[in-house]
């Protein structure tokens, strides 16, 4: 709550009794008001900004996880991103009670026939009847608890059946709501931006929104980055599943994601998916490129909604930025992809930084711009080659290795270096371990680097290509 909003309650409820007192008492009142209205900009500062909007009680936010990751990534929410949130549901595969929030059962009134028959369901099983006790059976579980899940992952198997069961148990949650955001619990959700976003559509008409991603015809949006249904949508989908629910259980067994079942099931029922990149991202902050383009979008002029893949750390410190934004920036400036560079990520570029990986993985700009066999010697020589060739922004080193980059990222602490990765997932897919323990320089595993200077250019340039029509995509 504002101090703004405090102060009014407390007149309000001052108002009442002092009605009732005599006149001295009212002169007490005003020097008490005088008083409390001295401290505010301080009291300002140290409170909570929750951005106000109309629809902000309408829209149930729903946080879909598991058992084998739920404990590790749920309560860093709950001093962060969903303190503003008014309306929010948690659904996992165990029902428990986390920090005084209610993990409901996605599963509890599925098909039990569907349950004997699916292998993938023994974890659920096991849960049903040991509790936690039951993960520790067998120690793949945890495998997919990190940023980036595992394909082998028993919870990881179960989470494909858990979307259309949700869509059901969610709109019977809060049936009056007239939108629903469905994320995981890494991702990041910027509540003001969503709140801006959402009030520019129609919510009586079907909608389905989020970033687009095919699996061979299959249209759908990305769970990690988050989706938003409409409650229209949710109840033309509802419907359909409980009159077809054998042959969805079947289509879902068949596949292996479950965001993709659901986007078949709104195809099914005529619900087109609006993409809605580069709002919603399937990249986390610190390895995100904002000059990418994608469908002739690059994610540095529009607003920010969503980011995926978010370690703890990354949260707490994107919340601690969003809330001095909030504070300091007019109600309706929205937050943009290069605010979030500009303010977050730029401050940090600088031209050393030890243990830390940036990312520099750009295999073919590298094999152009390393044609000087000397740039592998030592992170001054990485360093010189990067200078070298004037679209270079940013380098990183270990020993015997050097990688170069025409893209910028923050990346991550991390003492081995990523040479290979995947866009697709937001992950490293290699780490490059060092030949000895030392560099020749004595500087521990992994350094990165940025061109400072030229840096600087590239915000300027990229702020350049932003136009007014580059706003909400709608």
């Amino acid at each position: 709550m504002t101090a703004g909003r405090s102060w009014v309650n407390f007149r309000r409820r001052n108002r009442t009794v002092f009605t009732a007192l005599v006149v001295s008492f009212l002169f007490f009142y005003s020097c008490q008001r005088s008083t409390i209205s001295t401290n505010i900009p301080n009291q300002h500062r140290n409170t909570l900004y929750c951005p106000q909007n109309p629809i902000a009680k309408e829209v149930l936010v729903v946080l879909r996880t598991g058992a084998t990751e739920v404990l590790e990534k749920l309560p860093v929410h709950f001093d962060t991103t969903l303190r503003c949130i008014p309306n929010y549901a948690i659904y996992s595969d165990y029902e428990e009670d986390i920090k005084g929030s209610h993990i409901h059962d996605v599963f509890d009134e599925i098909s039990h026939d569907l349950q004997q028959l699916v292998p993938d369901f023994e974890l659920y099983h096991r849960l049903k009847t040991k509790g936690r006790d039951g993960l520790s059976i067998d120690g793949t579980e945890h495998d997919g608890s990190g940023p980036s899940g595992l394909l082998g992952n028993p919870g990881w198997k179960l989470d494909k059946f858990k979307f259309l069961p949700m869509i059901d148990k969610a709109l019977r949650h809060r049936p009056q709501a007239k939108w629903f955001v469905f994320i995981e619990l890494d991702t990041y959700l910027m509540w003001g931006n969503l709140l801006e976003y959402l009030s520019k559509f129609n919510a009586e008409v079907p909608y389905y929104i989020g970033k687009q991603m095919y699996i061979g015809e299959v249209l759908f949006a990305h769970g990690g980055s988050g989706f938003a249904l409409s409650a229209p949508a949710m109840r033309r989908v509802t419907e359909h599943w409980r009159a077809h629910m054998v042959e969805y259980n079947q289509y879902t067994i068949e596949q292996w994601a479950g965001d993709m079942v659901l986007g078949k099931a709104l195809k099914d029922v005529l619900v087109p998916l609006l993409w809605a990149f580069p709002h919603f991202q399937g990249d986390p902050v610190s390895t995100l490129d904002h000059n990418i383009t994608k469908i002739d979008r690059r994610p540095w002029c529009y607003p920010a909604i969503t980011y995926h893949h978010m370690p703890e750390d990354e949260i707490r410190l994107l919340w601690k930025f969003e809330q001095e934004w909030q504070r300091t920036h007019p109600i309706d400036a929205p937050l943009r992809h290069a605010d979030v560079f500009k303010g977050y990520i730029h401050p940090y570029l600088s031209k050393e930084r030890a243990e830390w990986d940036n990312y520099s993985v750009n295999p073919e700009f590298s094999k152009t711009a390393l044609k000087n066999g000397e740039a592998h010697t030592s992170f001054e020589a990485c360093r010189s080659a990067c200078e070298s060739n004037p679209m270079c922004l940013q380098f990183s080193y270990r020993t015997s290795m050097c990688l170069v980059s025409s893209e910028v990222r923050l990346g991550r602490m991390a003492t081995l270096q990523c040479s290979e990765y995947s866009t697709a997932a937001s992950k490293c897919d290699k780490k490059e371990e060092m030949a000895v323990g030392m560099d020749e320089e004595g500087q521990g595993a992994v350094r990165s680097g940025w061109m400072v200077d030229r840096v600087a250019k590239y915000v300027s340039a990229m702020d350049q290509t932003c136009n007014p029509r580059m706003d909400w995509i709608v």
